[in-house]
């Protein structure tokens, strides 16, 4: 799950680039359009076969079908960061499929003004009244249950991608299952570990209110705990204070655990924390990470981090726009159809995670400068 970072103190324009055919108006009915072809990608150990299979069964169902003109929109929490890789990826699906279509973000508010929720609901209403057939939501939660249902009752479709909004009536969710994926990062950490007793500490949320993070970290935790380790949990902090608010909290940890510490596992995008934690003071025991945040990296190639695990926010991004087509030319259940191998319970996308070792640090940046999607 990415987070936005503190909030600017000037609100910016919403449109930041624009997919189209041409023209900033749909081709007309009895136009012609062209085939979809995607762009290709090279071969590379990394690159997820599965999806890109299933990406490749979507277009040619949609070739084979009476390809229709769409205005569509993708609405972010931010730009930057660990969103730059899904701005590239939907800005390229939407060139190839041709259609009319923007990136929406970042959300930039003053510290007196409206909260990022609110302004996103407002981004969604904006993006309905410009005739979006379909919108791309990265949502804060189920603050924006009210608008996404809204926009549905208006015939648009709405795919979330990276955080859910379950209780809404948006169509599909794209992205990381949060609960497997704690359960996956305590794993990569358990066999690094010597054999308890011993402590952990997990970086990751105590936050009711935001239940991805929550559920990520509650995998992990129970998984850490069934092999018999001691469990400290801290939330992890965003706001202009958080680095040194974690970094403070976790070397007090470090220094205070019974048993003594044996590990770190960090679970957002953050999680570079941990090692500033642990250098402060002089624990060196292995530590295990969330995203590749340049800083995170950076820990990897000294040693201090010692695997990390990457949420593949490219083909989240990339794929959003080609499911909303998928829905609007082919119909929502045969899109399902289609997308059936990623799929959980009916109704969510697995796009699931890359595992990265510090010995491969430098495969997985080339991996990710093959697809544009450095952070």
């Amino acid at each position: 799950m990415g987070r936005i970072g503190r909030w600017s103190t000037t609100v910016l324009g919403l449109a930041l680039t624009t997919a189209s055919c041409g023209s900033d108006q749909p081709p007309g009915a009895g136009e012609q359009l062209t085939p979809i072809q995607r762009a290709p990608i090279p071969d590379n150990e990394f690159t997820p076969v599965e999806l890109e299979d299933t990406v490749d069964r979507l277009v040619a169902e949609i070739n084979a079908s009476a390809l229709r003109p769409m205005r569509m929109a993708v609405v972010l929490k931010n730009a930057a960061g660990f969103w730059g890789p899904v701005v590239t990826a939907a800005t390229r699906a939407m060139a190839e499929l041709g259609v009319v279509g923007s990136v929406i973000g970042p959300i930039a508010l003053s510290e007196d003004g409206p909260q990022p929720d609110e302004v996103q609901n407002e981004q969604i209403a904006q993006a309905v009244e410009d005739k979006a057939e379909g919108i791309g939501l990265a949502p804060f939660g189920d603050l924006q249950t009210t608008a996404v249902d809204e926009a549905v009752a208006r015939g648009v479709h709405v795919v979330t991608l990276d955080n859910d909004v379950a209780a809404s009536k948006r169509s599909i969710y794209v992205g990381t299952l949060n609960e497997s994926a704690g359960t996956t990062a305590a794993e990569t950490l358990l066999a690094m570990l010597p054999s308890p007793p011993g402590t952990v500490i997990l970086h990751g949320s105590t936050d009711e209110a935001g239940s991805a993070g929550l559920e990520r970290t509650q995998g992990a935790q129970d998984r850490l705990e069934a092999a018999g380790y001691e469990v400290v949990v801290g939330q992890a902090h965003w706001d202009l204070s958080g680095e040194t608010d974690d970094v403070e909290w976790m070397t007090a940890q470090i220094e205070a655990a019974d048993p003594p510490l044996v590990g770190m596992l960090g679970l957002f995008n953050v999680s570079y924390r941990c090692a500033m934690a642990a250098e402060a003071a002089g624990a060196k025991v292995p530590i295990v990470a969330f995203d590749f945040d340049p800083i995170t990296v950076e820990y990897m190639r000294q040693g201090r981090i010692r695997a990390t695990h990457i949420q593949r926010q490219y083909y989240q991004g990339y794929l959003v726009p080609y499911i909303l087509y998928g829905i609007e030319n082919l119909g929502l259940e045969a899109t399902k159809n289609i997308l059936a191998p990623q799929m959980v319970d009916g109704t969510r996308v697995n796009t699931g995670l890359d595992v990265v070792r510090g010995d491969k640090v430098d495969d997985y940046n080339d991996f990710l400068s093959s697809i544009d999607a450095n952070q």
